[in-house]
C-alpha cells in the first residue's frame, strides 16, 4: 500500500499519454483580463498579481523568442516532449487573427506536443473553440479555465467579473469540441468555509472536466488582498488547514480527473503570507503523509 498512488498525479498521465517525461514551457502571450482593462472592472482579481502571475516569465521577449530562450537552456535537457503553456492573464482575450498568431509563434518546434491555454470561462467563444480544435490533429490541446470558487458571492468578492453559469456554457462548448478541461480552484479564500468548499466541488462534479489545479489563498505585494491583510480583515490558512481541506477535496472529487496541481508557486520576492507556500516539500509530503495514514485516496467519497 505504500506506494499506491492516492490521487491521479499528471506527471504519470503525461507520461503515459506521450510515452515518455513531458513537460510545460510557460510563456507570457502578452495578454490582459477584462476584470483590468475597463471591459468588466479594473484591477483584476484581488489576489493578482500586477503581472498576472507571471513574475517568471520574460515578458520583454516576443513569443517565438520565449520559445528559443527555453530550448536554448539547461531546462530542455530534462525531457525530450513539451508542451506549450500560455500561463499569465487571459489567454483567448484578443481576436481569433491574433490569437492564431500568437499560437502558432509558439509552436515553433518539433518537440512541442501539446498546447495548453489558461484563460477564463468568460472569454470562451464558438470561434475561439473552433482555433483551438484545429489544433487538435497535430497537437493534445486543453483550456485551463479559472473558476476559483462554487460561491457567486465570493467570485463578485473577489473581483473575478463572471459567474457560474459562464464556466458551465464555456465546459459545455470545450466539451462540444472534445477540448480537455482544466480548472483552477483557489482554498481558503476571504470568508469561504469547508461548506463553500463542500459546494465548489458538488459543482466541479457536475461538470465534464478532465484536471483540477488546487491552489492555495497567498498573500502577495500590491495587491487588494494585501490591504485587506494589512487592515486585518482577511488571515490566510494554515498549513494543517489547508492540507484538510485539499484531502477533502482529492477524497470527494471524481476519481477520473487528473490533479494538476496540489499548491500554486508565490514568488519568494512578493510573498507577504503565509510563508508556508515558499515550503513546497511541507506541502506535497504533508498531504501524501495524511492520505496515506488515514488510507485515504482520490474519489472514494465522490457522489454524484
Amino acid at each position: 500500500m505504500e506506494n499506491l498512488d492516492r490521487y491521479n498525479h499528471l506527471n504519470k498521465y503525461l507520461k503515459n499519454k506521450f510515452g515518455e517525461r513531458t513537460l510545460k514551457i510557460c510563456i507570457d502571450g502578452g495578454f490582459t483580463c477584462p476584470n483590468r482593462d475597463g471591459t468588466k472592472g479594473y484591477g483584476g482579481c484581488i489576489f493578482c498579481s500586477e503581472k498576472g502571475s507571471g513574475e517568471h516569465l520574460i515578458a520583454s521577449e516576443n513569443i517565438s523568442m520565449q520559445v528559443k530562450h527555453f530550448f536554448n537552456s539547461y531546462k530542455s535537457e530534462r525531457a525530450n516532449k513539451f508542451i506549450a503553456y500560455f500561463q499569465n492573464f487571459t489567454n483567448t482575450y484578443d481576436t481569433v487573427y491574433n490569437l492564431k498568431a500568437k499560437y502558432d509563434a509558439a509552436l515553433i518546434d518539433d518537440r512541442i506536443v501539446g498546447l495548453e491555454i489558461a484563460t477564463r470561462p468568460d472569454c470562451i467563444n464558438e470561434d475561439i473553440a473552433k482555433l483551438l480544435k484545429s489544433y487538435t490533429n497535430k497537437y493534445y490541446v486543453c483550456v485551463e479555465l479559472g473558476l476559483q470558487t462554487g460561491n457567486n458571492k465570493t467570485g463578485e468578492f473577489i473581483n473575478r467579473c463572471y459567474n457560474n453559469d459562464d464556466f458551465t456554457k464555456a465546459v459545455e462548448l470545450l466539451n462540444s469540441y472534445n477540448i480537455d478541461v482544466v480548472t483552477h480552484i483557489i482554498v481558503g479564500l476571504p470568508n469561504e468555509t469547508i461548506d463553500d468548499i463542500k459546494q465548489t466541488i458538488q459543482f466541479l462534479n457536475n461538470h465534464n472536466i478532465q484536471g483540477l489545479k488546487i491552489h492555495s489563498c497567498y498573500i502577495v505585494k500590491n495587491t487588494k488582498l494585501e490591504k485587506l491583510y494589512r487592515e486585518g480583515a482577511y488571515s490566510p490558512l494554515e498549513l494543517d488547514e489547508y492540507l484538510n481541506l485539499c484531502t477533502y477535496i482529492l477524497t470527494h472529487i471524481s476519481p477520473n480527473i487528473i490533479i494538476h496541481r496540489i499548491s500554486g508557486d508565490a514568488p519568494k520576492d512578493l510573498l507577504v503570507a503565509p510563508l508556508w507556500n515558499l515550503h513546497k516539500k511541507w506541502i506535497m509530503n504533508g498531504l501524501d503523509k495524511k492520505m496515506r495514514e488515514d488510507n485515504l485516496i482520490q474519489g472514494m467519497y465522490y457522489n454524484n
